[in-house]
């Protein structure tokens, strides 16, 4: 089981050392999420951005920051490092166009709304997936709202139909929720939908986690998509850090602790403390062990040789 842990959060970009750390404090029958929030509050930084060499000073970008233009050369890269550092999306389009249309009308619109907003952060790679039937003309119990656009994001290899037939004048539709979250799992990126599937959840552990972890939720306020700027909650990853391979460390990481060294957080400080570089962060109570075992050990040694 700790393997199949240490295979997942190497993927992720974890270091073999932090996960060992971890899985050994909350035991072999931790779950999934509750490593990967100790990973996060330990501070603990993708591999990837450890190895990667910085020429530049980091810049600290403000949480919240939801611009469609975010900087290029904030990690060192050009455009064409930094497009490769983007996870693929994969859109779910009835559930977008859906919502865009008020639950009432498949608003094609929708669609090309939210995929224009991730071709302006710079995403190559965008697939949307809308079931077949949505191909035929329309009718009054399922109204359809710029149909062409379908056409057009086919013709730009954007736009995936998943398979339905019609079998004695019953149309059979293939679960397109099921293609979404396979195609986004395989290719490690991120689900655009406000729908939770659970029923896939439940099918699969590992399809779980990664729902869990890699569903971006959005709104539509007047003709602009909106994702929210804390995917994952107030504690979690900003947008962009969310939507990038290789995400730059949170900025309150490097706000120095106001307590400096008589902070007594221990490891659960969520500030910056430039003594512990060079040491692994313990707990208050580890902290006081270590110093009082000193003392009791040289203090043994002088009775023994008293004694000799």
């Amino acid at each position: 089981v700790n393997q199949s842990k240490m295979d997942l959060f190497c993927k992720l970009g974890y270091g073999k050392q932090d996960i060992c750390k971890v899985l050994e404090n909350l035991g072999p029958e931790a779950l999934e999420d509750d490593v990967l929030k100790e990973l996060i509050r330990m501070g603990s930084k993708p591999q990837a951005l450890e190895n990667q060499a910085q020429p530049s000073p980091l810049k600290l970008v403000a949480r919240g920051s939801c611009s469609t233009t975010p900087g290029l050369n904030r990690l060192g890269e050009d455009e064409s490092d930094y497009s490769d550092s983007l996870r693929p999306i994969v859109i779910d389009g009835s559930n977008v166009a859906m919502s865009h249309g008020n639950k009432e009308v498949f608003s094609c619109w929708g669609i090309q709304l939210a995929v224009d907003w991730f071709r302006e952060r710079g995403h190559t790679y965008i697939k949307v997936f809308v079931p077949l039937w949505r191909k035929e003309p329309p009718r009054q119990d399922s109204p359809i709202a710029d149909q062409h656009i379908l056409e057009a994001l086919e013709k730009q290899s954007i736009l995936v139909y998943t398979p339905s037939r019609k079998v004695k004048g019953k149309r059979v539709v293939c679960y397109d929720d099921r293609y979404i979250v396979k195609v986004a799992y395989e290719k490690d990126g991120v689900i655009v939908s406000n729908d939770h599937y659970r029923d896939l959840q439940n099918e699969n552990p590992e399809w779980k986690w990664f729902i869990e972890q890699r569903l971006l939720m959005y709104s539509f306020v007047s003709n602009r998509f909106m994702p929210p700027d804390d995917p994952l909650g107030r504690h979690g990853p900003t947008l962009d850090n969310f939507l990038s391979k290789r995400p730059v460390l949170p900025e309150k990481k490097w706000q120095s602790c106001p307590y400096g060294k008589k902070c007594t957080y221990g490891n659960k400080c969520k500030f910056y403390h430039p003594e512990r570089l060079c040491q692994a962060q313990l707990s208050v109570a580890d902290e006081l062990r270590a110093k009082t075992k000193v003392p009791l050990t040289v203090g043994k040694e002088e009775e023994r040789c008293s004694c000799s």
